[in-house]
């Protein structure tokens, strides 16, 4: 194992679980969570926070701001620490309850969006109120993930090339879709190095990033209010959109062989599992999917069976999931 001096020099990029020999999918499965940030966002926070140091936006006094959903607020609070900076991430009110007490536990400011704009949704609100900030004090300095080249090259410069090495014959590489950087880094390394490999991009239903109509989300992470600045279409080669209630369902499907993945996992790992199924599991593919983060974090909302039957409804789990009154009248 090695030694480390600073909590962003460590993240695992080999561990993929066999989703053929727990749940019936042929598809292997990329663990990002691994890091001292517990996601795949580490990379694109480390890569753009050092962009800016290397352009001299960032100095001592500098406070950096970012508009988060969650993940990429942990880790920018992680390095922020680290490297001593203050940080205020901008978020609303879908950010799971762990994840703000994560960025406060490191010393962040979280600030809660609690309305949608009219135009571009609760990430339209987020961003106003960072361009806000940004005016009004000049010792802020905005990221901005979703504009920000670092975002995609850092999954161009390790994620797709990580991904080759373990399976240099792979065949199909399904990616979720939220500011589009790991999905656009992965798709622009193996259509420049390996044409071959299909890019699916895996969406939620309500995202418009894709050009969908819009509708109410409530797991953060992938999706969009507004068409991501970062998204080129022509390297990519499929979209599957999936309904939250499969996102939950599939994180269930997870944890009951003992695996707790993120709401995003969820959704990417049921895209794929639709996509290879409508091709009829073509015997040999070498697929893989990319899962951004572990379970933990949503706890009190996708494993929260209260909380999954009052968004979805009474049926989304089925039988063998009972309320936790019924739970608690069995004890």
């Amino acid at each position: 194992m090695p030694t480390i001096s600073a909590p962003q020099e460590f993240n695992e990029e080999d561990l993929y679980v066999d989703l053929d020999a727990v749940l019936g999918i042929p598809l292997h499965l990329k663990c990002e969570g691994f890091n001292f940030t517990g996601s795949v966002k580490q990379k694109a926070a480390l890569e753009m926070v050092e962009a800016a140091e290397e352009a001299g936006r960032l100095s001592p006094g500098s406070v950096l701001v970012e508009s988060s959903s969650g993940n990429l607020g942990v880790a920018l609070s992680v390095i922020a620490a680290s490297k001593g900076y203050r940080f205020v991430c901008v978020t609303d009110s879908r950010c799971n309850l762990a994840s703000k007490r994560l960025m406060e536990a490191l010393g962040a400011t979280v600030h809660t969006i609690a309305e949608p704009a009219a135009e571009g949704g609760f990430l339209g609100a987020r961003i106003a109120y960072v361009r806000k900030l940004c005016e009004e004090d000049a010792r802020y300095v905005w990221l901005n993930q979703y504009v920000n080249p670092a975002n995609w090259r850092a999954h161009y410069r390790y994620t797709a090339p990580g991904i080759h090495r373990s399976y240099p014959g792979l065949d199909v590489l399904f990616v979720g879709a939220g500011t589009t950087g790991t999905l656009m880094g992965c798709a622009r390394w193996f259509k420049e190095h390996r044409p071959g490999v299909r890019i699916v991009a895996v969406d939620s239903v309500g995202s418009v990033a894709f050009g969908h109509p819009p509708s109410p989300r409530m797991i953060p992470g992938l999706g969009s209010g507004v068409r991501p600045a970062l998204l080129d279409e022509d390297f990519i080669d499929d979209v599957v959109l999936v309904p939250e209630p499969d996102t939950v369902r599939m994180c269930h499907r997870l944890a009951g062989r003992g695996f707790l993945f993120g709401g995003s996992t969820g959704t990417v790992v049921s895209g794929a599992d639709r996509w290879l199924a409508e091709r009829g599991r073509p015997a040999g593919l070498s697929s893989v999917a990319i899962s951004p983060d572990m379970g933990e974090r949503y706890l009190d909302t996708v494993y929260h069976t209260n909380w999954v039957q009052g968004v979805y409804g009474e049926d989304t789990l089925g039988p063998a999931h009972p309320s936790h009154e019924t739970r608690e009248a069995i004890r």
